[in-house]
């Protein structure tokens, strides 16, 4: 059995590397930074904080953040049009949808667009369809987006296209949608670089061997493929003594329970399991939940998304190691940005993407304030200590 191993799981300045907010250069997944002269995954995780290593859903070259800019005369035209806005989520019940949210809701309070409906699908194409029929009813000026299902909910976005709502996209895009033209942009996170970051501490936190598991998202949805074809990609490339012996799909809704069944049936059927990968914070709970009931105190969890309850478990010391943040925020605000771009006829690049930011123990509360633009919750500083 591996124990934890949380002392000098990042070293002070690998933490400030991780933490530094550089340009993003684009790079092909193929490039995901390799754990240099052996197994040394601090080296390649401070690797990570000036690149982002996806592309976008049809191969486009992440332009960065910076470049998305509205002028003061750009800002005044956009208030004068009384634009609506409309949110059409795939899923509201975690900290990256809430988070989304209220980076739009702010920008598009300062650009004086009103938002008219926030709604949510629980991952059901049909129930999204239904979302934004009733959304289109109201005629809203823009309508900020991510599908649940890429091909079960195109011509809905076609209609809306249609009808001349401006679209932008979060993380994933509608089959046969084109930018520039049917819609504006997307905005998303480095997904496939959130998924080597998970690899990357899941080797940290083993000592670079072990025996390990993986519950990703069984759909056809682009970024969560990235991150697991990321995180198998590391895996193999850099750690020839980490094996990924289980792997189990999962469809949702109910992702907690789904990820608790198959973990305890890893663990069950594995019992010399040393860690398990969960596709992103709400199954990694489920996967918690499965490792207190097994009494495994030592299995070993990475994840992606910076929410709550698995801050909280990172801050303690217990099961979650580390994770890959994304700037859910920060994407918000981009989104509302190219909306404007939108409204102005202007052009706007295809793909915007923020760099991954690894985070553990050692930087948790920053990270939380860098995620979320503030002060981490009472529960998460307590359980840090402060």
């Amino acid at each position: 059995m591996y124990r934890r191993k949380l002392i000098g799981a990042i070293t002070a300045a690998a933490t400030v590397a991780v933490l530094a907010a550089g340009a993003v250069a684009a790079q092909s997944p193929s490039a995901a930074p390799a754990s240099p002269g052996g197994c040394d995954p601090t080296a390649a995780l401070a690797g990570l904080a000036n690149q982002v290593l996806s592309k976008g859903p049809s191969g486009e070259t992440p332009a960065p953040p910076t470049d998305v800019v509205l002028s003061p005369d750009e800002l005044a035209k956009i208030k004068a049009m009384n634009a609506t806005a409309a949110i059409v989520l795939h899923y509201g019940g975690n900290d990256w949808s809430q988070a989304q949210v209220a980076g739009l809701q702010q920008q598009f309070a300062d650009m004086g667009i009103k938002v008219i409906a926030v709604t949510d699908a629980n991952f059901k194409p049909e129930q999204q369809v239904s979302d934004i029929e009733t959304v289109l009813a109201r005629n809203p000026s823009i309508i900020v987006s991510i599908p649940t299902d890429p091909v079960a909910t195109k011509e809905a976005y076609k209609k809306a296209a249609a009808q001349g709502v401006k679209l932008v996209f979060m993380d994933n895009v509608p089959q046969d949608m084109v930018a520039g033209k049917d819609y504006v942009s997307v905005v998303s996170a480095d997904n496939y670089g959130n998924g080597v970051a998970a690899a990357h501490l899941m080797a940290q936190a083993l000592n670079c061997k072990g025996k390990i598991g993986a519950i990703y998202h069984e759909a056809d949805f682009f970024v969560t493929k990235q991150r697991w074809e990321a995180f198998q990609a590391t895996i193999a490339a850099n750690y020839p003594d980490i094996q990924i012996i289980a792997s189990q799909g999962i469809t949702g809704p109910d992702f907690t329970g789904d990820a608790e069944k198959a973990a305890s049936a890893m663990l069950t059927k594995y019992p010399d399991l040393n860690g398990i990968w969960a596709v992103w914070d709400v199954p990694a709970e489920g996967v918690v939940a499965a490792a207190r009931t097994a009494n495994r105190n030592d299995l070993i969890i990475t994840t992606i998304d910076l929410g709550l309850n698995v801050a909280i478990d990172i801050a303690k010391g217990e099961f979650v190691y580390g994770l890959g943040a994304q700037r859910p925020f920060d994407q918000g605000i981009n989104e509302a940005k190219l909306a404007g771009y939108g409204l102005l006829g202007k052009a706007a690049p295809a793909y915007v993407a923020l760099p991954a930011l690894p985070v553990t123990k050692a930087n948790v509360l920053d990270a939380w304030n860098t995620v979320y633009h503030a002060a981490p919750p009472k529960d998460l500083a307590a359980a840090a200590g402060q």
